[in-house]
């Protein structure tokens, strides 16, 4: 038997769920400065565009699996990590998909067509790293 939870608790889960995305959005905004940093210093360079996306997703993936892991879902755990590097890399295909539609569509260059990304991309990616990478586990 199942019993209902009073609303005392449920204003506790939704106080918890709010902090993990505060946590979740500080987390993303140091990971987001470290990427786009890196992305925008390679298409500056005359890295194309398709491969400063990808060595800045793949240089912040350990870095963001560490911060997202421990400090916004408070789950660390190694045997996560394949399930991350999965969603990563839907994330990355998602991300530049959108970018060649924005560029594409916009005129805008790469580096604020990349900025414009963020606002669809982050959010998306919190919803995919909560229901598949740091979702709670119930014995």
């Amino acid at each position: 038997m199942t019993r209902a939870s009073t609303p005392s608790e449920g204003g506790r889960a939704a106080s918890s769920r709010l902090a993990e995305v505060l946590r979740f959005g500080i987390a993303g905004m140091v990971n987001t400065a470290f990427g786009f940093g890196v992305y925008s210093v390679l298409v500056l360079a005359g890295v194309p565009v398709f491969l400063s996306l990808l060595v800045a997703t793949l240089a912040g993936t350990f870095f963001n699996f560490f911060t997202f892991g421990a400090f916004a879902f408070r789950q660390l755990q190694a045997r996560r990590l394949p399930r991350f590097l999965m969603a990563y890399g839907l994330i990355y295909l998602f991300n530049l998909a959108l970018l060649e539609v924005v560029r594409g569509t916009s005129g805008l260059g790469p580096i604020p067509a990349q900025l414009a990304c963020l606002v669809v991309v982050a959010p998306s990616a919190y919803l995919l790293l909560k229901a598949k990478v740091f979702r709670e586990e119930h014995p």
